[in-house]
């Protein structure tokens, strides 16, 4: 794809002119009125889109721009990592008040950043006033084959990347008006798309797949239900971070780590391939019980105990 077409005159156009001085080669094809792309032979395009909206799902004082930048990006790569896809581009839609624009520079290098590190060129998007930071990114990639939630076979094993319960520790000290601990608070602001995991993944037999996006406790059932099973957690072999609970490290969101129905893997061989990444089998899929639809059960220490609640953004609006 070719370099930027020549834009036009505005202060809008100049703030975009300086977001891609900043981006360099991680944006490309920018200018024109929607980005054309080519999906290499035999491949599926997968699409996917994330917000971040302040007051919802940070508060200023928590992050720096840069962080605000590369967590958005983050959380919306996380969903080709889940899917099992590799990255083809990324779009920017930016709604960007008065009080933030002395730092939009900074968010774009974070934004730089997150792109680059996936290699994820940016290939359009837009910048707009409004009332409150938002960042609504749309993510293309693309997959021979796209792993979906709806694959989980009876007989498959549910496993977890990485060790989980950062996050949600974060924002409880947050919360709480303390200072989060600084692994807790590094896992809330600067997550990883586990991008070359779930690739990994899906050529390796995974089933079905599901970003850690509102918790385990929630999103085990999202694969349970659209795949028609039963997904049984046993919870004493779920990995947590250090200092955090097991009922704290299902219910933490905004992990983006995997959780993946599979036939066996070899867990040492997923750590070689990625850094010393773990991949912990944490459950079982099996067939719903007779006359039971879809559902998750949960043991811990050998009896059967009810899982929390996951996040839900309109949960009070019911």
């Amino acid at each position: 794809m070719s370099r930027h077409l020549t834009l036009g005159p505005g202060s809008e156009f100049d703030a975009v002119r300086d977001l891609l001085a900043r981006w360099g080669p991680s944006a490309i094809g920018i200018g024109d009125d929607g980005a054309v792309l080519d999906v290499p032979a035999g491949s599926r395009l997968v699409v996917s889109t994330d917000s971040t909206v302040e007051e919802v799902h940070f508060k200023a004082a928590w992050l720096t721009p840069e962080e605000i930048g590369w967590r958005a990006t983050t959380a919306a790569l996380s969903d080709l990592a889940a899917m099992g896809a590799a990255p083809l581009g990324v779009l920017l839609a930016l709604t960007v008040p008065a009080r933030w624009r002395g730092s939009l520079g900074a968010l774009a290098e974070g934004i730089g950043a997150a792109v680059s590190a996936q290699g994820a060129p940016i290939v359009g998007g837009d910048v707009t006033d409004g009332d409150r930071l938002a960042l609504a990114i749309t993510v293309l990639g693309h997959s021979r084959r796209p792993l979906s939630r709806a694959g989980a076979r009876a007989g498959d094993t549910l496993y977890v990347t990485g060790a989980l319960g950062g996050p949600g520790s974060a924002l409880a000290a947050w919360m709480s008006g303390q200072v989060p601990g600084a692994a807790a608070r590094a896992r809330f602001a600067h997550p990883e798309a586990r991008i070359a995991a779930g690739q990994w993944l899906a050529a390796h037999g995974a089933t079905a797949a599901i970003d850690l996006s509102d918790g385990l406790a929630g999103d085990v059932a999202h694969i349970a239900h659209a795949s028609g099973v039963r997904c049984l957690l046993t919870l004493d072999t779920v990995p947590c971070m250090e200092g955090v609970g097991i009922s704290e490290a299902i219910v933490s969101g905004e992990e983006y780590e995997l959780l993946v129905a599979a036939p066996a893997i070899d867990v040492r061989a997923f750590a070689a391939a990625h850094g010393g990444l773990a991949l912990t089998a944490i459950g079982e899929v099996r067939a719903p019980a007779p006359g039971d639809g879809a559902d998750v059960v949960a043991e811990q220490g050998g009896a059967r105990v009810t899982l929390p609640r996951a996040h839900d953004h309109f949960a009070e609006a019911r």
